[in-house]
């Protein structure tokens, strides 16, 4: 019997990695958004709002991800009227020209919100980090400009604060695409869960987990090397602008 896999079963790595990889840039996207917002809030001068930012950030940081998941599809279902579970659990496909969405499965969403809330925490944390890592004379400077606190966050810290943050934030999304593993355990057919499918049905684990392991080695190798192409970029644009 040949040691490698079948096309069958190529197919449902394929198929699984793909679904990792639309997770992975949907959570990506959401908690970006959302960890910058997060990050405003810490910084924002009214106290009930810090108060609600770092409350958010102490319950969904400080507990385990495998159980907010759990949460999220168990628990939030539950809570969700009858008419609505299924409509979620439906078939749903919108046809535009030669192009036909989906409506993803209820397992995708309810893992895209727990990974989303999750990685929110700690990208917000990494973009306040950057604001705080931006000196005090720049926002002096920005003053004494006569910019409007808006226009120096927007024109002057912002971009210095993004230049910061940008090396912990492509961790924060290596982390992404490792942590959407979890999601197997609320039946989502990732590539974790098809790695698991395949050894089940051939017995080839090594074969199976081996394809997987390489995967998600080449997905953060991806990550890796879009950094370093930032970061000469970067210098590179700040060596023409000392020039």
């Amino acid at each position: 019997m040949s040691n490698w896999l079948g096309p069958k079963y190529v197919a449902w790595i394929a198929h699984g990695f793909l679904m990792t990889l639309c997770l992975s840039v949907c959570v990506i996207v959401a908690a970006t958004v959302l960890g910058f917002l997060l990050a405003i809030a810490r910084n924002a001068q009214h106290r009930a709002v810090t108060r609600a930012a770092a409350l958010y950030v102490l319950a969904f940081r400080n507990s385990p991800l495998l159980v907010q998941l759990l949460f999220w599809y168990f628990g939030a279902a539950t809570l969700l009227p009858q008419g609505v579970m299924e409509w979620l659990n439906a078939p749903h496909v919108v046809v535009l020209g030669p192009i036909a969405l989906s409506w993803p499965p209820f397992e995708f969403v309810a893992g895209w919100i727990g990974l989303t809330c999750y990685a929110t925490t700690f990208i917000g944390e990494e973009f306040r980090a950057g604001m705080r890592g931006v000196k005090h004379s720049q926002y002096q400077a920005a003053a004494a400009l006569g910019l409007t606190p808006f226009a120096a966050f927007r024109h002057v810290i912002w971009p210095q604060a993004v230049r910061i943050a940008t090396p912990p934030l492509a961790g924060q999304y290596m982390n992404i695409v490792k942590n959407s593993s979890l999601t197997m355990a609320i039946g989502l057919a990732e590539l974790s869960y098809a790695s698991r499918q395949v050894d089940t049905e051939t017995f080839k684990t090594f074969q199976a987990f081996g394809a997987a392991t390489v995967l998600y080695i080449a997905t953060i190798a991806a990550i890796e090397v879009a950094l370093l192409l930032w970061k000469h970029r970067a210098s590179h644009i700040l060596q023409r602008g000392r020039a």
